[in-house]
């Protein structure tokens, strides 16, 4: 069975352009493939590191991010007004799309619906029809294959807002799915399940710092049922993680050289 991507870097710094060269690569291909480059996003650091990516002048045409031709979405989001501190949109806005050069044609973005924040289950459903709107209807597809998702690990192994243990990890209907109990605040949010996930043509895991080594141990070599580990499983080698070496010391899973 293939297995997932382990490229580490000495750190973030060069880390940024291996992952701008692969968002690029999957750009391209969505792109070629259906004239639109349909991207999912989580929050926590994942947002500064895009930036850091996918911010700096083209170097070549090849290089090029073309922000008019990208459909953004949110992997997972939390049930707030688009600019509490805790959004993972306004997160995003802060550190990537306000920072975009003023003559940027600004991508399409599709945040939650934000009069429905007292109904998670309301502001799913309202979520997963934004998906089957742009992913055709769910009579013609079992799931939607975003061309990308870009994806943070928690220190308990989680992603998107799927946790360890949760009964939502056993969610097989669904599209997107609410969250009333999410252990790390908040508790109400709405998220991507499992099946889209593992669906996508690629995922990237992006995952730095000391902090995340005894939990990337976890997930390359024990597993656990882990959010992130069972990703790895169902995504194979469509899974890659860019992670610093402070992130992986002492994990014995192999490093692959990142060249694409």
């Amino acid at each position: 069975m293939s297995q997932a991507n382990l490229y580490s870097f000495p750190a973030v710094d060069a880390l940024a352009p291996a992952l701008r060269a692969y968002v690029i690569q999957a750009q391209n291909a969505g792109i070629a493939r259906h004239g639109v480059f349909k991207v999912a996003v989580s929050g926590g650091s994942l947002p500064k590191t895009l930036a850091q990516a996918l911010l700096p002048a083209p170097s070549s045409d090849a290089d090029t991010v073309h922000w008019d031709k990208w459909e953004i979405f949110f992997a997972d989001e939390r049930a707030v007004p688009l600019d509490h501190a805790d959004s993972n949109y306004g997160l995003l806005k802060t550190e990537l799309l306000d920072k975009l050069p003023p003559s940027t044609t600004q991508p399409t973005v599709h945040p939650i619906d934000t009069n429905l924040l007292d109904d998670t289950q309301e502001l799913a459903d309202q979520y997963e029809q934004v998906l089957v709107h742009s992913f055709a209807g769910r009579d013609s597809v079992r799931l939607p294959i975003f061309d990308l998702l870009l994806l943070g690990c928690g220190p308990d192994g989680h992603t998107c807002s799927l946790f360890p243990g949760h009964e939502l990890l056993r969610e097989t209907d669904a599209w997107v799915a609410p969250i009333e109990d999410s252990p790390k605040p908040p508790p109400r949010r709405v998220t991507l399940t499992l099946p889209v996930v593992t669906h996508a043509v690629k995922v990237a895991f992006v995952a730095t710092g000391a902090g995340k080594k005894e939990v990337m141990k976890e997930i390359f070599e024990g597993g656990n049922g882990l959010p992130c580990a069972l990703v790895n499983e169902g995504a194979g080698d469509r899974a890659s993680w860019f992670v610093d070496d402070p992130a992986v010391e002492g994990v014995t899973y192999v490093r692959r050289p990142f060249n694409l």
